[in-house]
């Protein structure tokens, strides 16, 4: 493992404004050791990658928030709509779940994305953070409503809160299926605004970015968006459609980290 090359995490405007102590990133591909089909920071534990470097690079994720390994909380994500409370002695362990959230400084929060939506929320006030991953089904169950909720119960001000939506698939690359869109016109008809028709017939284009920023502002918090694309952008992102397209074996996943620094 030769690389030495350090990560080159995204920062959100919207979020660093008034982040305080918070520290946060989007991390892309750069600064990892992985090689192949996951070259770059790979840090999907349920990938088919070597192992020691799925390990390596999240090691290398947690001490660009200057913390040891052991304190990058991540969950076996499983596209619910679950957010657990996680507290200083936090133990490594991954339950199956879809959000974080901690009022503990320390414990950086990670959600693991590669095409759905990574989103970190932040109340630097109240000294809250919050991590959520949301594809189309944990946004519309609502992983994004209950993180908030979670953050709530710390003691975070809804309005005070904000979240930033980071690289996640775009419209121009999303296309579905007749029955697909057809579940999202049953759950709320309005919600057809999130669709425009592609090219082949009876199929749509859909806009997963704009529903999560729609459902947070809903919720009422402040949210924005990087408007970066995970799958038009195989140089920094890792794709899961992109893979399938390209008839790959698998793929890795990039992280989306948080953390309130120690003084």
């Amino acid at each position: 493992m030769q690389d030495q090359a350090l990560p080159e995490p995204i920062e959100s405007p919207f979020l660093a404004d008034s982040a305080g102590p918070i520290r946060h990133g989007f991390f892309t591909r750069a600064g990892g050791v992985s090689e192949g089909i996951y070259k770059g920071l790979n840090v999907g534990l349920g990938s088919n990658d070597d192992q020691s470097r799925v390990m390596e690079n999240r090691a290398r994720v947690a001490n660009w928030f200057s913390a040891p390994a052991a304190k990058l909380a991540t969950v076996n994500q499983v596209h619910s709509a679950d957010a657990i409370t996680v507290g200083r002695d936090y133990d490594g362990a991954r339950p199956s779940a879809d959000a974080l959230v901690t009022n503990e400084p320390g414990v950086v929060l990670g959600v693991l994305a590669a095409d759905c939506g990574p989103v970190l929320f932040t109340d630097s006030e109240a000294g809250v953070i919050g991590a959520a991953h949301a594809g189309w089904k944990g946004a519309l169950n609502g992983v994004l409503e209950n993180t908030i909720d979670a953050m709530v119960a710390l003691g975070a001000r809804r309005n005070a809160i904000r979240a930033t939506l980071g690289p996640s698939i775009s419209v121009k690359n999303y296309e579905v299926g007749p029955e697909f869109v057809e579940r999202f016109r049953a759950y709320d008809p309005s919600y057809d605004r999130f669709f425009t028709p592609s090219a082949r017939s009876g199929h749509m284009m859909f806009d997963l970015p704009a529903l999560t920023v729609a459902r947070l502002e809903e919720a009422g918090v402040q949210a924005g968006s990087l408007g970066l694309c995970t799958y038009a952008d195989a140089d920094r992102f890792y794709s899961y459609r992109r893979m399938t397209h390209a008839g790959e074996s698998d793929y890795g996943r990039q992280i989306s980290a948080i953390a309130i620094m120690e003084e």
